[in-house]
């Protein structure tokens, strides 16, 4: 039993806390609730401006004449509403064909950033979708002449270079070709075209995030699932952490901490410099110095954002549906301007 006093929980449960810091998380009132049922898996993004969610759904069966041909679209719902949760006609599509997008993030100027994984007849790319014009542009395909894997999830750091993680789930999976390049972190720069490895010592890096002042990156190895239906305890499913040096580089990689059950996906951080991560039971908090600090509790969980007004609302998806829980930590964004700067 934990050698605390826990704060008063909620009834429905979905608040555990394994640490006095936990009750400043979520504070005196948290709420869980579902906003949405709908196929939601992957890349949520809230959008201030918009007062809108946009993620990507489940891959599905594709009419391209390909074996295991698969595609995924980018929709949104409006979270202008007093009342949840939303009907399944609030769902908007962004982009129905996004060559398999994944995960999300905004950039400096509002636009979407988006990984797409690509197929076996398209290539992988990360893109940049203005979402008031629907215009969609390449930001970079290629390392060196050689096409990437699957990119997964991305941030977009204060000077507006982009960093993305590239695990070769794709050809796991089966809708992409055999992997030219290793499962790789990236640092692209759009003012010089510049794309270089920053990190190479991942089995399957997944989700990133970086600390609220940018001195440290966190990324997630996903290894323990190297493809459908599969679990493998003796990989990695752990958070490693690394100091950004000269804004461009990674140093002094090392063990934050080991996700279990299941694998880290999704990866946050707030304004305390706690970090968050998805888990097979829901969300896992971890203090700065990585213990854990407690669970919200939502199993089937793969990626979430912070968002809302305050941005103190977790959404969380969870394949059919999309859950919030509202706490009173804040999360961490960047750059900075980005909630400002997506004014139609």
């Amino acid at each position: 039993m934990p050698d605390f006093t826990p704060c008063d929980q909620p009834a429905n449960g979905h608040f555990i806390a394994y640490s006095d810091e936990f009750c400043e998380v979520v504070g005196s009132d948290p709420q869980f609730y579902t906003v949405i049922e709908t196929d939601a898996h992957e890349g949520p993004v809230y959008v201030e401006a918009e007062n809108a969610l946009y993620f990507t759904t489940l891959p599905a069966s594709s009419n391209i004449p390909v074996a295991n041909a698969k595609q995924v679209a980018i929709r949104k719902i409006s979270l202008a509403c007093d009342s949840f949760p939303l009907a399944p006609q609030a769902v908007t599509t962004v982009r129905a064909a996004s060559n398999m997008a994944n995960g999300m993030t905004l950039d400096s100027d509002g636009r979407l950033v988006i990984c797409e994984q690509g197929t076996r007849t398209t290539q992988a790319r990360i893109s940049r979708l203005d979402i008031r014009t629907g215009a969609v542009e390449r930001l970079v395909d290629e390392w060196r002449g050689l096409r990437f894997n699957s990119p997964n999830d991305v941030v977009v750091k204060s000077d507006g270079t982009v960093w993305f993680t590239d695990p070769s789930y794709g050809a796991l999976q089966g809708f992409k070709d055999a992997p030219l390049v290793g499962d790789y972190v990236y640092r692209h720069d759009p003012a010089t075209q510049q794309t270089s490895v920053v990190a190479d010592s991942f089995n399957k890096p997944n989700g990133l995030a970086f600390s609220p002042d940018e001195s440290i990156l966190y990324i997630n190895d996903s290894g323990a699932i190297q493809g459908p239906g599969s679990y493998f305890a003796n990989l990695p499913h752990h958070i490693r952490a690394f100091d950004v040096r000269g804004g461009r580089q990674l140093e002094n990689g090392r063990l934050f901490a080991v996700v279990s059950p299941g694998i880290p996906d999704g990866l946050k951080v707030d304004t305390c410099e706690r970090v968050y991560s998805s888990s097979a039971s829901g969300v896992q908090v971890f203090s700065r110095d990585s213990a854990l600090l407690g669970e919200i509790i939502a199993p089937g969980v793969a990626n979430f954002s912070f968002g809302g007004p305050e941005n103190n609302v977790l959404y969380m998806m969870a394949d059919t549906r999309i859950w919030a829980a509202r706490i009173a930590a804040v999360g961490a964004t960047r750059p900075p301007f980005t909630r400002q700067a997506a004014q139609p």
